[in-house]
Order: structure tokens, then C-alpha cells, then sequence
């Protein structure tokens, strides 16, 4: 039986070739966020994003929500697979790149079908389980600050309806996770997520190897 494959920049180009659809939008934004300098690896690998809007109509997923929106090319994605009626909240701190995000949200023709909260994303989550109320997502993705993954985490569960799907990135976090030199907070912290994961009897969780680690989760009904 095969083992894990390793992903090679040449393979990683076969993958992209064979399935990833792009266009002339996403490929602009990506553009253009890769001239923002040491903030390009904040950014959600094409495939991923592809992954995530297939997420979205496999679940019939209609109320999405997003912590990090970042320059909102997971946003675009997910927004294009909602169904009539449905809509991505997304929250963010920067309205700097955020900015970039709603214009090209404009261009792809989503803007109607996402929400965007500017602010610190534990006070937004707070607000949004008032406002909304327990249950009232379909599905979370979490890609934010990693020393606050817990906490999102824990919002976001209780956001998202029983039966709903928790999507969380970096959870390999460039491969520091099984670095024992690597102590940094970031490390410690989605490592201690990681953990919580694990052993959290609310949900069933899948860990797969893609780009820098996602962590699928399913909150039990």
C-alpha cells in the first residue's frame, strides 16, 4: 500500500494543473496580494479555497462564516458557492487589507453575499452569538491569529449549528507542530488546539496533510 506522497513543486504544478479552476479574478488577486511584502504566506493556497467552496456546496452550507478575511480570497470563493440567499460573515482587523478584499468582491460580483465585520475578532464572535445566536451558522472557517485559535475555536463551535462543519488551517503550522526546539506562542498555541481536538467529544475531526494543515471538524448533533 502506497504511503504518503511528498509534494514536490512539480507535483504541486500537476495538481494545480488538473483541477484547479481559475480565472481571470482570483488570479488578479492573487497578483496582487503577492506584491504585499512578507504577507504573501497569509494567503489560502488556490486549492484549498477550491477545496473550501466544494466544502460548501457538499454541505448545502448557506451561512458561512469566516475569522480572517485577510485581502477575501477564501471569502470569494465560498461566496460563489452559496446557494440563492446565502451569505459569508467574515471578520477582520485591517481595513488596509480588507480593502483590497472588497474590491474585488465588487468584481466578481459577490458583494451582496458578504458581511464584512471590521474589528478584533473575539469581540465580533462575542456580537455575533447575541445577535444571532447559538446554531446559526452552517459552516466556520477559521484562519486568523494563532495565539487566539482556542477561543475562536470555541466561538465558533457554538456559532455553528449541531450537525455543522468546523474548517481550521495551519493546524501543521509549517511543520513546527513536531519540532521540539519550536516553542514560539504561535506553535504552542495550535498545538494546544490541536490537543483540544483531539480529545473534544463534541466533534468528529479529520487532520489532513493539504498545504499547512487543515483540520476538518463536524459538531455532533
Amino acid at each position: 500500500m502506497a504511503g504518503q506522497v511528498c509534494t514536490s513543486p512539480e507535483l504541486l504544478d500537476y495538481v494545480r494543473e488538473m483541477s484547479l479552476r481559475n480565472d481571470e479574478v482570483l488570479a488578479g488577486l492573487r497578483a496582487e496580494t503577492a506584491g504585499m511584502p512578507m504577507l504573501q504566506a497569509m494567503l489560502v493556497q488556490p486549492e484549498e479555497a477550491q477545496f473550501l467552496a466544494l466544502l460548501v456546496r457538499l454541505t448545502g452550507a448557506s451561512r458561512v462564516l469566516e475569522i480572517g478575511t485577510f485581502t477575501g480570497y477564501s471569502s470569494l470563493c465560498m461566496a460563489r458557492a452559496l446557494p440563492p440567499g446565502g451569505r459569508v460573515v467574515t471578520c477582520d482587523i485591517s481595513e488596509r487589507w480588507t480593502s483590497v478584499a472588497t474590491r474585488y468582491w465588487e468584481v466578481a460580483g459577490v458583494e451582496d453575499r458578504i458581511g464584512l465585520r471590521l474589528g478584533d475578532a473575539a469581540q465580533t464572535l462575542k456580537a455575533l452569538i447575541q445577535e444571532s445566536g447559538p446554531g446559526s451558522f452552517d459552516l466556520a472557517f477559521v484562519d486568523a491569529d494563532k495565539a487566539n485559535y482556542r477561543s475562536y475555536y470555541e466561538d465558533a463551535l457554538e456559532l455553528v449549528r449541531p450537525g455543522g462543519t468546523l474548517v481550521l488551517d495551519n493546524t501543521l503550522y509549517f511543520g513546527k507542530v513536531v519540532d521540539p526546539a519550536a516553542q514560539d506562542p504561535d506553535t504552542a498555541a495550535i498545538r494546544e488546539l490541536n490537543t483540544l481536538l483531539r480529545d473534544d467529544d463534541r466533534v468528529e475531526i479529520s487532520m489532513l496533510p493539504v498545504a499547512d494543515g487543515i483540520t476538518i471538524a463536524h459538531k455532533k448533533a
